[in-house]
């Protein structure tokens, strides 16, 4: 419960109201992270939320954050140089992508970050990642796309609205599925899988969507936000049906729990 101190050493902003900080420690660091975990970052003096790690090497932690409100604005505007606390790694990551099998990443908005890790982890294989924001303004890591794809991964990006200059895709994320073509499994090879993050909305009708394509619903993963306090299953704040998720998520199968989480009806 004790956070450590992190000093930003470089800091980047991705959009008119998000940051990419990289984050050392001053001392002794956070244990090792997996891909889909969070932590809980302190604005000394303003507060603590949990942020998804979105990067980072060895004792090196990065985060994606956009201003929202008072603890993240203060986070946002943190110089270079500047000192903040983590707690963590906290939460259910990704689960491991298939060595041979097809994979399909999801990503609407801010929920591109916890999904980055995932997509490094990833290239080389066959990768598919579909990219949807508001406006052509809201993307992040768009240095980074033309790279992944030279890696092999195809990269398409859509957005809900155009603005002046853009000449791509329009609409939302998931009606760029129809450019993916999805392998049924056989003998010779592993189903796939989709990863899926973003807005709430978004997640369901991008699980229903692969589940669709052909994606099998349990090997559909979305990972889920809630407003977290604890990050250790104690205080109840993240309480979502019979789910903590900072305990029990933020990664959950699609296929089961988060299904039913989804829905209209909740």
């Amino acid at each position: 419960m004790i956070p450590l101190p992190y000093r930003v050493v470089h800091r980047h902003e991705e959009t008119a109201d998000t940051v990419t900080l990289r984050l050392e420690p001053v001392g002794d660091g956070l244990a090792a992270w997996s891909p889909g975990q969070f932590t809980m970052v302190y604005a000394f003096g303003v507060g603590e939320i949990p942020v998804s790690i979105s990067g980072g090497s060895g004792p090196i932690i990065q985060h994606t954050v956009r201003a929202v409100g008072a603890v993240s604005r203060a986070i946002c505007d943190a110089p270079v140089g500047s000192v903040l606390g983590l707690r963590g790694p906290f939460g259910h990551g990704w689960p491991e992508q298939p060595p041979e099998g097809e994979v399909i990443v999801l990503a609407g908005g801010i929920g591109l970050a916890p999904l980055r890790p995932l997509i490094l982890a990833g290239l080389g294989q066959r990768l598919s990642v579909l990219i949807g924001a508001r406006t052509p303004a809201d993307l992040i890591f768009t240095a980074e796309y033309d790279q992944w794809r030279a890696a092999g991964a195809r990269v398409l990006v859509t957005v809900d609205r155009a603005t002046a200059g853009w000449t791509g895709h329009v609409g939302v994320v998931t009606t760029l599925l129809n450019q993916v073509p999805i392998t049924a499994c056989d003998a010779t090879r592993p189903p796939p899988t989709g990863y899926v993050c973003g807005p709430e909305v978004m997640m369901r009708l991008g699980a229903e969507a692969l589940a669709a394509a052909g994606v099998p619903p349990e090997r559909i993963w979305v990972s889920l936000e809630r407003n977290m306090h604890c990050g250790i299953g104690l205080c109840g704040h993240c309480q979502l049906g019979p789910l903590l998720v900072c305990r029990d998520g933020p990664v959950i199968d699609a296929g089961h729990a988060a299904r039913l989480l989804l829905t209209r009806e909740l």
